[in-house]
């Protein structure tokens, strides 16, 4: 029986794309300076350099500016990216929808994140998700970095819930779905052809409501 589900945060509950796409454009109109170049390039080139947000903003914005020799201080920017972020989340379809569900069905819910700790946490606020959540668990914070199944056995014992009656759900192959099913749960990966596939035997959405069927499926 099925009693707890965990999230991974970007790419998963978090419209990751969309959401840098619309803070990138909020911040090319209010920083001057970026319009020496034509918008739909500078964005393009944004996204490129932040590789699904596996290259922390320090690098990109110091590549941007040495690339576009932009008259700007990188740490500034960064800081603003920082602050202004949360302020254009965006999450996937059926988001509130399949988390109302989950908890109506009284089963515990947490998320474990790779990233910084109050970056991530301004982000789940930004989504206005965060009260649904028994537990919160972000590599920086808890010293540990998926895919290390030790920040997956620690969410489970803070949670009070064995690795077989629970399912992780996330977008990468490795750090998720492959380092969630090693911790003994079950893992759904949200398919994301970017990272290629998970290696061992998973379930898959392309849909967050998915899970209900999933859930149901397992009852019986």
């Amino acid at each position: 029986m099925i009693k707890g589900i965990l999230f991974d945060l970007d790419g998963t509950l978090l419209d990751r794309e969309q959401s840098l796409i619309a803070f990138v454009r909020n911040q090319y109109h209010r920083i001057q300076a970026f319009q020496s170049v034509e918008e739909p390039i500078f964005v393009q080139r944004f996204i490129e350099l932040d590789q699904k947000g596996y290259v922390w903003k320090d690098k990109v914005y110091q590549a941007l500016i040495n690339e576009f020799n932009l008259d700007l201080n990188w740490d500034e920017l960064l800081e603003d990216y920082i602050q202004s972020f949360q302020h254009h989340c965006i999450g996937f379809p059926g988001l509130i929808e399949i988390l109302d569900h989950l908890k109506d069905k009284q089963m515990k819910l947490g998320i474990i994140s790779n990233g910084f700790g109050r970056f991530q946490m301004n982000n789940i606020k930004g989504l206005h998700i965060d009260h649904y959540f028994d537990g919160i668990f972000i590599s920086e914070i808890e010293g540990l970095r998926k895919p290390d199944i030790k920040i997956f056995n620690r969410a489970l014992d803070r949670l009070g819930l064995e690795p077989q009656e629970s399912i992780f759900v996330g977008d990468h192959p490795i750090n998720d779905v492959d380092a969630s099913i090693h911790a003994g749960m079950r893992g759904i990966w949200k398919e994301d052809d970017y990272f290629g596939k998970p290696s061992t035997d998973y379930m898959s959405i392309k849909d967050l409501v998915e899970i209900k069927s999933i859930i149901e499926r397992i009852s019986k």
